[in-house]
């Protein structure tokens, strides 16, 4: 199959304020992947959020990592709900978090391997311990931490080969946005892997954060839960950043 082709059978991507996102929900992200997986590795996922996506209408170079995703999730729930308001009501919030654990269950994946990218070495080894436990039969054919810096051209070669001597399916990258979104751009089509960046998910997998209660996931206050554990390093995310983004789609609107 040609890239083109890969494309064309991608799921539709939706405005939202100048970013495209892709109209999907759980299970249409799990068919599309297990039935075209051969064809899409080397390609990245990214989980987008109203954070990531003001950033990228603001700044074109990360504009064009997002934009170049095989699929790009409503990580969010405002991005799912102006999807909704767009008329396309298959659109769901699908986090990053939710899609790899779905990997990790899903019989379709039952024979596929995971490389772990991403945290401090304690921290990334007690969602090792904590995942091996909960999920006995996934495999796990490689994890490391992060080196908290842009790699350079030798370093990025090395983690190419790393990944590629696992042989890993499924790669995932957990450095926070936009770091995470950059290295997948820059990896693209040079592992035989799917990358996924999934931000803060290791320390919820291996219990270190607390995920939201699902009244709040639902009524989409997931936000406001994180920001109450953590108000001083995420006023700005979600404050400057959330009004920002209501501007952008009222200004859209006019």
């Amino acid at each position: 199959m040609t890239k083109q082709c890969i494309s064309n059978n991608a799921p539709k991507k939706v405005n939202v304020i100048g970013v495209p996102i892709s109209v999907v929900n759980i299970d249409i992200v799990l068919d599309y992947i297990s039935s075209n997986f051969d064809d899409i590795r080397g390609n990245y996922i990214c989980a987008s959020n109203v954070h990531t996506t003001v950033m990228a209408y603001d700044d074109k170079n990360y504009h064009k990592v997002q934009s170049e995703s095989i699929i790009s999730l409503p990580d969010g729930k405002p991005l799912a709900t102006l999807g909704n308001k767009k008329g396309y009501k298959e659109m769901q919030k699908t986090t990053g978090t939710h899609f790899m654990q779905a990997t990790f269950t899903d019989d379709r994946f039952k024979n596929k391997k995971h490389y772990f990218y991403g945290s401090t070495k304690e921290n990334l080894e007690e969602m090792i311990k904590k995942v091996k436990n909960d999920y006995p039969n996934l495999e796990i054919c490689g994890y490391e931490p992060s080196i908290f810096k842009e790699l350079d051209e030798k370093a990025l070669e090395e983690l190419i080969y790393r990944i590629n001597s696992s042989n890993a399916d499924f790669v995932w990258i957990g450095i926070g946005a936009p770091r995470q979104e950059i290295l997948m751009n820059r990896l693209k089509e040079k592992t035989n892997s799917l990358m996924t960046g999934v931000g803060g998910a290791f320390n919820i997998l291996s219990g270190k954060v607390k995920d939201a209660p699902k009244w709040m996931q639902n009524a989409g206050l997931e936000w406001f839960y994180r920001f109450i554990k953590e108000p001083r390093r995420l006023f700005k995310r979600y404050f400057v950043t959330n009004s920002k983004f209501i501007w952008y789609n009222w200004r859209d609107k006019l």
